[in-house]
């Protein structure tokens, strides 16, 4: 089975496809952290051409197209215009549908809650099929993540932890990803997949695509 990761430099999905035999690759506009010979550095529009089984498109630019930037498209940022922020939302809403529309049996795409305005440029727009938190899957963290699915099933979650009480220092450790400090690698560190999430992934949706495949050819 095939299996394409876009829109990820850490590998860290694609190790965990790979780990449990899938031909499996990612593809970024940047290369691949662990320099990986299985990693396409150039825009995943590309590729979804080209015979893959199972696309998983994991960190798509999203900031033009979630609710909390929303109101940069009424007043840009100091530096930005309007014409600029509707731009990049046209762009994240076309790269969305490419791969949301792509020719590939099953479909995941990671997105936060849209806005309006993205909904409508996106074809065959859905709502997420669900929202997961890294500690179902044995992760101490808070990180609300959507998963828009195209005949994939929810993820159930594998490990279940208890979350620390609000105001407690081990609350504060859960919540790194939102109290991450400003710089250059705050993207890098806050689209970061984790390996309880990827490892659910690789097992529940790897095994569902192959079994569906498997009994689609008897």
């Amino acid at each position: 089975m095939r299996v394409m990761v876009g829109c990820e430099t850490s590998g860290v999905v694609r190790r965990a496809f790979a780990a449990r035999g899938y031909d499996t690759w990612s593809c970024d506009l940047l290369p691949a952290e662990d320099r990986s010979n299985r990693h396409i550095t150039g825009d995943i529009r590309d590729i979804l051409d080209d015979g893959w089984d199972l696309l998983a498109v994991m960190h798509p630019p999203c900031t033009r197209l979630c609710n909390s930037g929303v109101r940069w498209l009424s007043v840009p940022p100091p530096g930005r215009t309007l014409e600029s922020m509707w731009a990049e939302l046209d762009d994240g809403a076309d790269l969305f549908s490419k791969c949301w529309n792509a020719p590939i049996p099953r479909i995941a795409v990671e997105n936060p809650v849209m806005h309006k305005h993205a909904k409508a440029r996106i074809e065959n727009y859905q709502p997420a099929a669900q929202t997961v938190q890294p500690w179902w899957f044995g992760e101490p963290a808070f990180k609300a993540t959507g998963l828009y699915l195209r005949n994939l099933p929810p993820l159930v979650e594998t490990n279940r932890l208890t979350p620390p009480k609000p105001g407690t220092a081990e609350h504060k450790a859960w919540s790194a990803v939102h109290r991450a400090s400003p710089g250059p690698d705050r993207w890098k560190f806050r689209s970061r997949t984790y390996q309880g999430i990827a490892n659910a992934m690789a097992d529940q949706w790897g095994g569902f695509a192959e079994t569906a495949a498997l009994q689609a050819a008897e």
